[in-house]
């Protein structure tokens, strides 16, 4: 069973566009035929088309649409926790129109049939764009090579062990010597995993509440180990959610040896620290942990100066009963696609709208290889809308998303994500009072996908 979207054509008027591959922040009319970006015009058309949509988009920003490089989707093996239709509606309220999606599910996402099945159960949904990303080792195992080459032609968008460090060194060489020639990056989670079992960062609070912590260490010298991997093999590299100032150091020292390595930032490395685990919160146990203030500063500092470039939530919902206390028996992380664009924008708010926008969508575009990140013309009609001056109050019982814990519950972010738009086809949008449209694919969809696999 194939499932074939109907052409869509849209007029998007009266909004600012900013594009920074165009070089672009104006205001334009956004011309959408069968789903792709056909003109940007400095007025909205003079003649009403009966087979166009005009959508009114005075008061936001449209920007290339956002895709998120680091996802959590959970299915299969832990449905509780968040399905890929769940996660998807959740991302399109977010304000992304893709995200990539990691391959730690059960089974873990590991040869090609896997890939190709996420992709085709992702498109039976018809919401925001998924990418796979693919495992480097088998079932995740960190020892025995996945078949690399045959998942990237199956659609794979890049290659990862994240929930762990890829625990063989001699398997990872290999491994991206293997497909050093291919543009697939490798995404690393930089955990040395003797420090298995720490429940936070290890400084001051830790000390005070009697826990055991992972350094700063830990992190960084696995960054450096994969680093000089990807300096032997001339493979372009990716370090997933950058927690520690001595990261950033390494990344640096990195790129001034001519190694291609990119780095990204969640909202919470972005604003939060160990400071919330004070009283045993297991709620906000997350890998990496919540860092010290000093770290914040740091990977801010790192934003501006241009060594992370790329914005991720590291979107990892739970069941609520599994973020209980205590502290050493709580599932690590928590949801952040509802969150992300409020709580970065908040985090960095002298930064210039031109780099916020690209570290969401042109970036991590580039990173993926995959089309969009930008509104050229030919491009996918793929757009994020935002009211830079919305204020909104986090509600967690208002997700789309199964995960209803985050650090940010409660607070107020004056950016907010406004519309959403997928290859033309309006996939989220808020009214003028505030309301929320429906995510595009009906709750009924999971049934039919049920079906289709029945079938086959």
């Amino acid at each position: 069973m194939s499932v074939v979207m109907r052409p869509e054509n849209r007029d998007f008027v009266g909004a600012r566009v900013v594009d920074p591959v165009l070089g672009l922040d104006a205001i334009r009319t956004i011309v959408v035929r069968n789903g792709v970006v056909t003109a940007l015009l400095d007025r909205a058309p003079s003649a009403a088309d009966p087979h166009t949509e005009r959508v009114d988009c005075a008061g936001m920003v449209l920007c290339p649409g956002f895709i998120d490089p680091h996802v959590h989707v959970r299915e299969p093996g832990d449905s509780h926790k968040e399905t890929l239709a769940t996660a998807t509606a959740a991302a399109a309220a977010g304000g992304f129109s893709a995200i990539a999606a990691m391959p730690n599910t059960r089974p873990a996402t590991d040869d090609a049939a896997k890939v190709k099945r996420l992709i085709g159960d992702a498109a039976a949904l018809r919401g925001v764009r998924v990418y796979p990303i693919g495992s480097i080792t088998k079932g995740r195992d960190g020892v025995a090579l996945a078949p690399l080459r045959s998942m990237a032609a199956a659609g794979a968008a890049a290659f990862s062990d994240d929930g762990n460090a890829t625990k063989s060194l001699k398997t990872l060489y290999h491994a991206a010597k293997l497909v050093a020639d291919l543009p697939h990056a490798f995404l690393s989670h930089c955990e040395d995993a003797s420090f298995a079992g720490a429940l936070m960062h290890e400084g001051d609070v830790s000390d005070l509440l009697g826990v055991p912590g992972t350094p700063a260490l830990a992190e960084a010298a696995i960054a450096a180990r994969d680093l000089l991997v990807a300096q032997s093999t001339g493979k372009a590299w990716h370090l997933c959610h950058v927690s520690t100032r001595m990261t950033l150091d390494v990344m640096r020292w990195a790129r001034s040896m001519g190694v291609k390595v990119t780095g990204e930032a969640t909202p919470h490395h972005l604003q939060c620290t160990h400071e919330l685990l004070r009283g045993f919160n297991a709620a906000m146990r997350v890998n990496p942990p919540l860092r010290s203030a000093e770290d914040v500063d740091a990977l801010r500092r790192a934003v501006r100066d241009g060594t992370i470039t790329i914005f991720a939530s590291d979107h990892a919902p739970h069941a609520l009963s599994e973020k209980e206390p205590p502290l050493s028996h709580a599932c690590v992380g928590f949801s952040g696609l509802e969150v992300a664009v409020g709580a970065t924008f908040d985090a960095l708010p002298d930064a210039p709208l031109t780099s916020m926008v690209a570290n969401f969508s042109s970036n991590p575009a580039a990173l993926l290889g995959v089309r969009g990140g930008t509104l050229a013309i030919g491009a996918p009609a793929d757009i994020t809308g935002l009211y830079l001056d919305r204020p909104w109050t986090v509600e967690p019982a208002q997700f789309r998303s199964l995960g209803k814990v985050t650090p940010f519950a409660g607070r107020t972010f004056k950016v907010r994500p406004a519309l959403t738009v997928v290859g033309g086809a309006i996939a989220y949008r808020i009214g003028p009072d505030g309301s929320a449209a429906p995510a595009m694919h009906p709750p009924a969809i999971r049934e039919r996908v049920a079906v289709t696999r029945e079938r086959t």
